[in-house]
């Protein structure tokens, strides 16, 4: 039986999972930086936590959610995406009675759902997310906006563009809502049967059709900043005015809509403009959800957060040319020759691994040349070397592959040695 791997996943190679872990590290290290905290949720929730939060009307929700029913006849869903089981577990786990405020969280891992695979697109793929949950001021809008710019940033990409708009308060959306309506119904036989169905219950997320996006109504459509009331478009004034002040270049575009219902005020994309990157250009998008905390059954706390694919990320840098530099995670190999040999290289082998010494050695009783070919392969700093002449002198022959330099070195402070080189080594590369 010829089993592959499903359609629309992938599997990530030892070969790849080097610039996987680097992302992961560089992502780790800015929420550090920012102060934000890892949560870890369920790979499945109860389904209605999606459809009250994400909302029904959606493409998530009615195209794209892996659903079952489990052994006790409850629906369970794999998670699409992140906030809403981040906020669930906020409201479960009353954290906001913390005594820091806002909440301020982070997540990395798989998320689901059933669509059509492209480029940097899977039905598993790897999503990084924040959460800020507890401010309505519009600084933490602009902090959630810089977190994510630097993360790209610091992976090396040069060729971004940020686009920002505001969905306003839910009093500016009800008045846009009925404006839309009435722009869109006579002649809404003319869209597609999702923008039909939409009509009534979300007519915004009609902007954001990809079916009808050609469409002449689309151009006229009445723009959300015209039913912004004044406290909305105030509240955006003081998001732009920090983004101006932490001097991260940004786009207006009244025609942004984010695809989920919680989202309102402030929503925004980071795009990447490197040529060749492809069709679909988003690399994360946000904004901020008042109100789905207490959809959820927890108190008034407002929230912002974002979401970027790492898949997205890693094709960006890759449209950029951005090579990530493959450092040497192997600092000996060890090679016994002769079988009294190996039962030391076996202990030295184990001894420079309990020391936090990378340790590898052969375990096909190949030729020397043909394992000095593996230690190069690998990346070797140094050679450990043990024939039967050096097991007399109770010693090993040290070689540092760079230089080809050799010492014949006791076995009782060859690991001294090692580090004492290792140091040199370092020095040397940083000079």
């Amino acid at each position: 039986m010829d089993i592959k791997v499903p359609r629309g996943t992938q599997d990530i190679l030892p070969t790849e999972t080097g610039k996987w872990q680097a992302v992961e590290e560089l992502i780790r290290e800015q929420c550090r930086m920012y102060q934000y905290k890892e949560i870890r949720t369920p790979v499945f929730e109860h389904t209605e936590l999606f459809t009250r939060s994400v909302g029904d009307t959606t493409d998530i929700v009615q195209k794209e959610m892996y659903t079952f029913q489990d052994r006790g006849n409850r629906s369970l869903t794999l998670r699409p995406e992140g906030t809403a089981s981040a906020v669930r577990a906020f409201v479960e786990h009353k954290m906001f009675g913390y005594p820091d405020q806002p909440v301020k969280l982070y997540y990395m891992g798989p998320m689901f759902r059933y669509e059509r695979q492209q480029a940097g697109r899977y039905r598993q793929f790897v999503q990084f997310g924040i959460e800020a949950i507890g401010s309505a001021d519009p600084a933490i809008d602009a902090e959630v906006i810089s977190l994510a710019m630097s993360v790209y940033q610091n992976a090396g990409l040069k060729k971004l563009k940020l686009v920002i708009n505001s969905l306003g308060d839910k009093e500016s959306r009800v008045s846009h809502k009925t404006a839309l309506v009435s722009h869109f119904e006579p002649h809404i036989e003319e869209f597609c049967s999702d923008c039909q169905n939409r009509l009534q219950k979300n007519p915004l997320r009609i902007l954001d059709c990809k079916v009808d996006r050609n469409h002449p109504l689309m151009e006229t459509a009445p723009s959300l900043a015209d039913f912004l009331n004044e406290e909305s478009a105030a509240y955006f004034e003081k998001v732009k005015e920090y983004l101006t002040i932490l001097n991260i270049p940004f786009e207006v575009d009244p025609n942004l809509v984010r695809g989920l219902d919680y989202y309102n005020h402030t929503a925004f994309e980071i795009m990447s403009a490197a040529e060749g990157f492809g069709a679909i250009t988003t690399l994360a998008g946000g904004g901020r959800y008042n109100g789905l905390v207490e959809e959820l059954g927890g108190p008034d706390a407002p929230g912002i957060g974002f979401a970027m694919s790492i898949e997205r990320l890693l094709l960006a840098i890759e449209a950029e040319n951005n090579v990530w530099s493959d450092k040497s995670t192997l600092d000996v190999y060890v090679i016994g020759l002769g079988e009294a040999a190996k039962k030391k290289a076996v202990e030295l082998t184990y001894q420079l691994r309990q020391e936090k010494i990378t340790a590898e050695m052969d375990y096909l009783d190949r030729k020397m040349k043909t394992q000095m070919k593996s230690a190069d392969r690998l990346k070797a700093k140094f050679v450990l070397v043990i024939g039967d002449d050096e097991l007399e002198k109770e010693s090993a022959m040290l070689k540092e592959l760079a230089t080809g330099t050799q010492n014949l070195v006791p076995f009782s402070s060859l690991i001294d040695q090692i580090k004492t080189s290792s140091t040199q080594l370092e020095a040397e590369e940083n000079e």
